[in-house]
């Protein structure tokens, strides 16, 4: 067979071209994903899949840490139950999916297609529960959800998406509070240690906020093009469920009480993320954390000499030091077309290795991130792997930090924000008074939404930035996905 040639790189257009169009380009040609028959449903193929488990992976390790354990709830959620919490059903009720016959008999209750647990846990919790005994109740599972999105792109926004959702029940407010922020705060350093994303940690606007939830809190992330992508929300749903759902328990001083109740996920929208975030018209660019091959070795004149005894033997010593490394040893395709391929596959680094090399005593290796190549000395060479992986996760981190700083403008009235949204698209920090009428103008002249109250508030004028009253606190705004 002949040896392929094929330049895949040419095949991505360009973000400054056409952002969307790019996107679309590199998850698709890169295999992870695939359109399915159902118009909003993704076939997540084996690629894409291993980043969604390596992120589960991560934060099922963490959740567990903090007392959190696993369980499993229905996909189908009986309409008399979702109708139990009115602010609740009115959030969801566009987005739902019923299943309203089994097999030719039509039911004489409609299901739902879980667009999320709440209702279908909380109905379980009243039957589970009895006493403070009995708490914290730590649970979270790991499932899909459906909700019939009108426009959808894989990872960011589809029909069904995996995800995770914890669900947790406590004596008091106080413990249920720092719950809430605690899981936030996991979400974050999966973000950043992981992902290699920075976020901006803050609470929703009560307009943003989760339906039912008494406060909702978020991370938020920016992308290459300038848009905010919510990376991962912690609702404090404080008793509005736990009464809804007559959940109760036997307090310290033997009355009837109330538990307080939380809720969190995040999805695999964070793979479109990781995304827009770190890659290039080459393809994708990957953490070396999250990538699903770390090391890619493509052997040059494999047919000469030793190099395959050499190479095989960098192949054992890399993978025995706990790094996850391929061996391109495939005959009909020549070393510049693997190049390329584990190029726009995002793989940090590859290792070169021919006669020459190993008459140098040395390999030719390339780190994505950069494009850089270097050569270096085979003695150790499974040491100068690993140091070159962590300093190429740091690197990414820090580019992406750099460019939301960029991206990150201060604006003091309308005229400004619609400047800054205009000529450095991006987060836009400024003053709100708080009232729903400016936040809803805001979005009606600038498609720009408040992405979050930041923890970490910033004095920028005593002025709101919409009508020109007495601000309450600095927020970030941005559009978004």
């Amino acid at each position: 067979m002949a040896k392929k040639e094929k330049q895949f790189v040419e095949e991505i257009t360009p973000m400054e071209v056409d952002f969307a169009r790019w996107y679309t380009d590199v998850i698709t040609k890169t295999d992870l994903v695939d359109y399915s028959p159902v118009k909003g449903f993704m076939v997540i193929k084996p690629y894409g899949y291993a980043l969604w488990e390596g992120i589960q992976e991560y934060a099922d390790k963490r959740f567990k840490e903090t007392g959190h354990k696993n369980c499993y709830f229905p996909l189908l959620i009986p309409e008399s139950l979702l109708k139990k919490e009115e602010e609740h059903v009115e959030g969801f009720a566009p987005e739902v999916a019923w299943v309203t016959h089994g097999g030719s008999e039509e039911l004489g209750e409609r299901l739902c297609v879980r667009p999320t647990s709440e209702t279908i846990i909380c109905s379980m919790y009243a039957k589970w529960l009895n006493s403070y005994r009995d708490l914290p109740y730590l649970y979270n599972q790991w499932c899909s959800v459906v909700r019939w999105e009108k426009s959808t792109r894989p990872f960011l926004r589809t029909s069904e998406f995996l995800w995770q959702e914890g669900h947790t029940l406590h004596e008091t407010y106080e413990e249920a509070n720092e719950e809430t922020l605690q899981m936030l705060g996991i979400y974050k350093e999966l973000c950043e240690e992981l992902l290699a994303i920075p976020v901006v940690c803050g609470r929703k606007s009560d307009k943003e906020k989760f339906a039912g939830a008494e406060a909702t809190y978020t991370i938020e992330a920016l992308m290459h093009d300038g848009k905010a992508l919510q990376s991962g929300t912690s609702h404090f749903l404080g008793q509005h469920f736990t009464k809804a759902f007559e959940i109760q328990f036997t307090d310290r001083e033997g009355g009837l009480s109330y538990p307080y109740h939380t809720s969190w996920g995040i999805s695999t929208r964070l793979i479109g993320g990781l995304i827009m975030v770190h890659s290039d018209n080459r393809g994708l660019v990957l953490p070396p954390r999250i990538a699903p091959i770390q090391v890619a070795i493509v052997p040059i004149a494999s047919h000469k000499g030793n190099v395959m005894e050499v190479v095989e033997g960098i192949y054992s010593d890399i993978k025995a030091a706990g790094i996850k490394v391929e061996l391109d040893d495939r005959a009909n395709y020549s070393p510049g077309w693997k190049f390329n391929e584990w190029e726009m596959k995002g793989v940090p680094v590859r290792l070169e290795i021919g006669p020459r090399d190993i008459e140098n005593g040395q390999v030719t290796i390339f780190r994505r991130d950069t494009l850089e190549k270097t050569q270096v000395p085979m003695e150790n060479l499974a040491k100068t792997v690993e140091d070159l992986l962590e300093d190429i996760q740091k690197s990414l981190f820090e580019k992406a930090l750099k460019m939301r700083e960029e991206k990150t403008s201060v604006a003091f009235d309308m005229d400004g924000l619609k400047k800054s949204l205009s000529e450095n698209p991006g987060f836009v920090k400024a003053m709100w008074c708080g009232d729903q009428e400016c936040e809803l103008k805001i979005k009606e002249e600038t498609g720009a939404t408040i992405r979050c109250m930041p923890f970490e508030q910033e004095n920028l004028s005593d002025k709101c930035i919409c009508c020109g009253k007495k601000a309450e606190k600095m927020v970030y705004l941005a559009k978004a996905y």
